[in-house]
């Protein structure tokens, strides 16, 4: 079984950062996609980023290309979501998923199959 436990969610001004973390432990995959979802309340859990977790490829929406950014350290089995220029319209729980039969990054959500708890963004206007 695979465990992802986030962290770094918190309270941020609009223009202001912050750094997610998502710890994954447990079962390792050869290869596979780490992704970040966000869902804000009453709305959808939309893709945020994806990356492969060997070969560092990446994937943004329009919505967060050039402001977000996804990367991960092996060594540390960690992957990051770098949070910049933030708006009150990014205000979510953000989560972090493994797609273990991915070896590409993947927007679609139905491919994820390990989540974590989320974490909570919320920036003030």
């Amino acid at each position: 079984q695979v465990q992802l436990v986030e962290s770094g969610g918190g309270l941020v001004q609009a223009g202001g950062s912050l750094r997610l973390s998502c710890l994954v432990s447990g079962r390792t995959f050869s290869d596979y996609a780490m992704g970040w979802f966000r869902q804000a309340p009453g709305k959808e859990r939309e893709f945020v980023a994806s990356i492969s977790w060997f070969g560092g490829k990446t994937y943004y929406p329009d919505s967060v290309k050039g402001r977000f950014t996804i990367s991960g350290d092996n060594a540390k089995n960690t992957v990051y979501l770098q949070l910049n220029s933030l708006k009150p319209e990014d205000t979510a729980v953000y989560y972090c998923a493994a797609a273990s039969s991915r070896s590409r990054p993947t927007p679609y959500i139905h491919e994820y199959d390990y989540w974590g708890q989320g974490t909570q963004v919320t920036v003030s206007s």
